[in-house]
């Protein structure tokens, strides 16, 4: 969060009571304010977000958009740490979908932060929602810790999860940011994706090199391949090492 951001989240929200939200609903240009045990309904995973994006000289900060196979559509983020969870985001099978920056919410008059953006809403595949905080660690104050607890103490009110991100392993975010390159629909072609799954389903768990050499030309067979590991169609441990053509590969659900 930018400077002047944190200073209109130090103001903001002084008249209203806590728990009252501020957000613009999809296809609104207006943002609209009600309490959050009024509209905890309310779709916040297609929500607009309630503040821009910022960019300026001397910022520290890196912001941008990801576009996200999840939801079809791009996604804001303030910084590369919440960048990678956003890939994370994406790539999890049980969220079904998230916006950024999604309504700011009203603080306990007792904290000197009026009110709080929290940076993702997310909707999971069973319907229940999480709202997320990144911020790594070693950046975490007391002050920082202070509007965490209070927002998840509101979102509880709601049955709502809460959540503080940092960053993410370093294996695990190599292999994200390699996947994630063949995320969109485009890198899979319906055949050659039931050859890889005959292949595995036919001959059980290999290394990447030996099911790419076995269903035809590398060149044209890897790319549908990363795919269907970034649609969990095709399982492997992408924690325990950065990938390679030796990476043994599964159907899902069968795991060596």
């Amino acid at each position: 969060m930018g400077h002047a951001a944190a200073a209109s989240e130090a103001c903001a929200g002084r008249d209203l009571a806590p728990g009252a939200l501020t957000y613009r609903e999809q296809f609104s240009s207006a943002s609209r304010t009600g309490y959050l045990a009024d509209c905890w309904m309310i779709p916040f995973e297609n929500s607009l977000p309630i503040r821009r994006l910022t960019a300026f000289k001397g910022q520290r900060n890196f912001a941008g958009l990801w576009w996200c196979a999840t939801n079809q559509r791009h996604v804001g983020f303030e910084s590369w740490c919440e960048r990678d969870n956003l890939m994370l985001l994406d790539f999890d099978p049980d969220v079904a979908g998230f916006s950024s920056q999604p309504f700011r919410m009203t603080l306990p008059s007792s904290l000197p932060q009026g009110s709080h953006v929290p940076d993702y809403f997310v909707r999971l595949a069973d319907g229940s929602a999480a709202v997320i905080d990144v911020r790594p660690d070693n950046r975490v104050t007391p002050a920082d810790q202070d509007i965490f607890h209070a927002t998840e103490d509101l979102c509880a009110t709601v049955g709502w999860a809460y959540r503080r991100l940092g960053g993410l392993p370093a294996v695990l975010l190599a292999n994200l940011r390699w996947l994630s390159g063949y995320r969109h629909p485009r890198c899979v072609r319906p055949s050659t994706a039931a050859k890889l799954l005959d292949r595995l389903a036919a001959d059980g768990p290999m290394s990447i090199r030996s099911l790419a050499a076995a269903t035809g030309d590398p060149v044209t067979i890897l790319a549908p391949l990363f795919h269907l590991l970034w649609t969990h169609r095709i399982g492997t441990d992408i924690c325990a090492r950065v990938l390679h053509q030796g990476t043994m590969v599964w159907l899902n659900g069968e795991a060596p």
